[in-house]
């Protein structure tokens, strides 16, 4: 076991160095423009990217903490048994920000992501068996013109029914430099192994290989994937990547910040930098609009109809803080070549975004962005939108939802789903995410504060419908609260910025940040892990 550690540490430390001084440079002693942007603005770039630029960050990564041998103990029944999937370093760190998959081949096969800062890129936990055992690897991103590690962040995680495989979607971006890329990677043995770091598949990127020279200017931000698993489409396999391109200004400032979107085909599994992709401009870009606008967007959530349509949910928020104006739909009925008009899914009166700049709540450090969730009945054709409602003031943000049974055309009145007793919950409740069953059953789950009458601590809970939309009962998942002052090094300034949720008719797979086996009075770093609360369904 000392063997192992010291092995992981010495790996990890040489590979951290390159988070902070890869090998090439366009000007020596230049500050890249997404940091100025992070430095003098209280929003835009997502928090993932943000908090990379924390001293403690920093420090932990340059220290090369080892990997615990214990990943995989712990396990999870039908009863409903919460289980932290993810390992733990030594000492432990901070892992947040979850999606997860199941295999559509076999739904008690699971793969979750997470930001992870022992090695700066992504904790992969994966399970066999439906969640009663799951054991965690790493992939690490690399810049692969100079072959050297970047940060990471941002996870996406997805199964192609006709690939067989799982594909791992994250960003790819330095402190000193202004390199900016959204990778992906591909697993076909159940998410054990995943592409090299230098063989990830290049959705976008601020690189131009040809001539060698970086668009200091743009930086890549929020991805998310989607893969049309639709057997009758005629785009049957395509993988989308959605995400938002900052245009930013010398002053750090940024004038645009639309979704973009790529899209491919194959991803071959020998090598899949290799992938031809085709972008698609969602929403258009709109420079010198100060950051204002059409164009300022966060948050997109891509999700396939029946038939191939492809949509894209999205919050319209300012490029330079993190003030949202609106939630947003647009469609796709040609495989993503090109987007209908916007459509307005929040309605006049119905939904309020927090006031505050940097979106913190009151009695907390952490940020909470209206990060929204899309999710698609195949039996009914139903969407659902789901997001965070401040109608009711700052300190009682809500998980509300907007229904759609036309396709997206049109959308419903918003329709609280965080409810006691009938009424909406107290206290506030944010990073919601949506899914839902092969049978038409919506499932929906969030970090909850309903539990604490100080509005402080965080539990989680989890909503399910079973008529479409229309009614949904809450159930507690986590069977503890926790302390986020105590979750993310020495600040609690962050605990990610989205949850995670998978459901089919066998296997309900929540996944969620959780700060209750803190280890801070020990080892002086606030941390947080991987959470389930699996439902095996009979």
């Amino acid at each position: 076991m000392r063997g192992l550690r010291l092995l992981v540490a010495s790996i990890t430390l040489a590979a951290m160095a390159g988070l902070v001084a890869p090998a090439a440079a366009d000007a020596a002693g230049t500050t890249p423009l997404w940091v100025k942007h992070v430095q003098q603005f209280p929003g835009g770039i997502s928090n993932s990217v943000r908090f990379s630029l924390d001293p403690a960050v920093i420090r932990a990564q340059s220290a090369g903490y080892a990997v615990s041998a214990s990943a995989g103990a712990a396990s999870v029944t039908a009863t409903r048994e919460n289980v932290q999937t993810n390992d733990d370093s030594y000492p432990p760190l901070p892992q947040n920000e979850e999606s997860v998959a199941y295999s559509t081949d076999d739904p008690m096969v699971a793969v979750a992501g997470a930001n992870d800062y022992v090695s700066g890129g992504t904790v992969v936990m994966r399970t066999s068996d439906g969640g009663h055992t799951w054991a965690s690897t790493r992939v690490v991103p690399v810049f692969r013109p100079t072959s050297d590690i970047c940060n990471g962040g941002d996870p996406s995680v997805a199964y192609s029914s006709r690939d067989h495989a799982f594909y791992l979607a994250q960003l790819c971006f330095f402190r000193q430099l202004p390199q900016s890329e959204v990778q992906l990677y591909k697993s076909v043995d159940n998410g054990a192994t995943w592409t090299p770091g230098r063989r990830a598949a290049i959705a976008a990127t601020n690189f131009d290989a040809t001539t060698g020279t970086v668009d200091a200017h743009s930086f890549n931000d929020k991805e998310y994937i989607t893969i049309d698993n639709h057997p009758t489409s005629p785009w049957y396999g395509r993988l989308y990547l959605s995400w938002t391109r900052f245009h930013i200004l010398d002053d750090g400032s940024s004038d645009t910040c639309p979704i973009q979107l790529a899209y491919t085909d194959v991803v071959p599994t020998f090598d899949p930098s290799k992938t031809v992709w085709k972008q698609t401009s969602v929403v258009a870009d709109q420079p010198g609009a100060g950051g204002l606008g059409f164009s300022a967007n966060q948050f997109s959530v891509p999700v396939v109809q029946n038939g191939g349509i492809l949509d894209i949910g999205y919050v319209l928020e300012e490029c330079n803080t993190s003030l949202d104006h609106g939630l947003r739909f647009k469609q796709s009925t040609d495989g993503g070549a090109s987007f209908g008009t916007t459509i307005h899914v929040n309605k006049p009166g119905q939904w309020a975004d927090n006031p505050n700049t940097s979106d913190l709540i009151p009695n907390t450090a952490f940020r909470t962005p209206n990060t929204i969730s899309l999710a698609y009945s195949a039996v009914t054709g139903t969407l659902a939108f789901g997001y965070t409602n401040y109608i009711h003031g700052q300190g009682n943000g809500d998980i509300d939802v907007s229904l759609s049974h036309d396709g997206g055309a049109t959308w419903s009145n918003a329709k609280p789903i965080s409810l006691a007793g009938g009424l909406p919950a107290r206290n506030n409740q944010f990073f919601p995410w949506l899914a839902s069953d092969q049978s038409g059953r919506f499932y929906a789950m969030w970090l909850d504060r309903r539990q604490d009458p100080a509005n402080h601590d965080i539990g989680t809970f989890e909503a399910r419908s079973s008529d479409d939309g229309a009614t949904w009962k809450n159930i507690r998942i986590s069977t503890a609260t926790w302390n986020p002052d105590l979750g993310f090094f020495t600040s609690g300034a962050f605990i990610g910025d989205y949850s995670g949720l998978a459901a089919n008719n066998s296997v309900v797979y929540p996944s969620w940040t959780d700060g209750r086996n803190n280890s801070i009075g020990d080892t002086g770093i606030g941390e947080t892990d991987v959470f389930t609360d699996v439902e095996i369904r009979s």
